[in-house]
């Protein structure tokens, strides 16, 4: 999804765009004037043919969360990548305390943004929604949340939404347990990116597990829709939200969530704060700001 909005802010740039899936092709961008590498890990490869074949050709490679919590540590391509690179792309500020001081220089942080969708909260008599996002796989913790609604009193409503396809049987088995044990938790499977979005829009509260993240795009969808956010204490979250974003807790800290979805329920005022919170940073996510910003990391290349 972030390359396809990438792609039609940059036509609207003025430029042709093609998209290339085939990593592996030593013919890569042969006909690009730059390349646009959207992970250092994973295109390694496709940078290293580029590179050898082009060496004059501007080259971008955009960060994700893998590359900067895990891949770059011990990654020699990952690492490679990022030294070849003429410019490096970052999803949220707090990315670049990772990276030294050469690297840095050659950092743009462009916020992934979202376009608001038309629609009405679900009705706080049936309970009160909160949504999970993301496919099943252990860097997400996917089933964190609906552990955390286990610990949770007789008379509270919450109920868990999750929307994500299962990246492997063993989490597909989990889910699908989780579903008839715990009557708070519901798996709804892949769904389509406006359905994704509409139902962010539609909950009361979207949670984010992560064990880390470049800077999720689900973070720029639940603000545009002033939808509050319990997350993770992970760089990814604190870089778009701040340090002190009030619906943070630890990773993999399960009683901390129960405490903070009970209080999201039961206390307005704290409810209300984090509401606010989304929609004040709503304005680092607007499309024309996300399109500034590839025309800027674009200059002078």
């Amino acid at each position: 999804m972030t390359a396809l909005r990438w792609a039609g802010h940059l036509r609207d740039l003025g430029h042709q765009v093609e998209i290339i899936h085939n990593l592996k092709d030593e013919n890569v961008g042969r006909k690009a004037c730059v390349l646009v590498a959207m992970h250092a890990a994973k295109c390694a490869t496709a940078v290293r043919y580029y590179r050898k074949q082009h060496p004059k050709r501007p080259l971008i490679v955009a960060l994700t969360g893998t590359d900067l919590y895990r891949d770059l540590r011990n990654q020699h391509g990952a690492q490679n990548s990022l030294e070849v690179a003429d410019r490096i792309l970052l999803l949220q500020s707090a990315g670049l305390n990772l990276l030294a001081p050469h690297l840095q220089r050659k950092c743009h942080v462009v916020h992934q943004s979202s376009v608001p969708v038309v629609t009405k909260k679900f009705d706080r008599r049936r309970g009160f929604r909160a949504c999970v996002v993301g496919h099943l796989r252990a860097v997400k913790d996917p089933m964190r949340c609906a552990i955390a609604a286990r610990s949770l009193p007789n008379d509270s409503r919450i109920q868990i939404d999750h929307l994500g396809g299962a990246m492997t049987a063993f989490y597909q088995k989990a889910a699908l347990k989780e579903q008839r044990i715990n009557p708070r938790y519901r798996w709804l499977g892949e769904r389509t990116h406006s359905q994704t979005r509409r139902h962010i829009a539609q909950s009361h509260l979207l949670v984010l597990t992560s064990k880390m993240e470049g800077g999720a795009n689900v973070v720029s969808e639940a603000c545009v829709a002033g939808t509050p956010i319990l997350t993770t204490r992970i760089d990814g979250s604190i870089g778009l939200l701040g340090t002190d974003h009030p619906g943070m807790f630890g990773v993999g800290e399960t009683r901390s969530l129960t405490q903070l979805l009970l209080r999201c329920e039961n206390d307005p005022h704290f409810y209300e704060r984090l509401r606010r919170i989304s929609i004040r940073k709503s304005n680092l996510f607007i499309p024309r700001r996300e399109r500034e910003n590839l025309r800027k990391l674009l200059r002078g290349l």
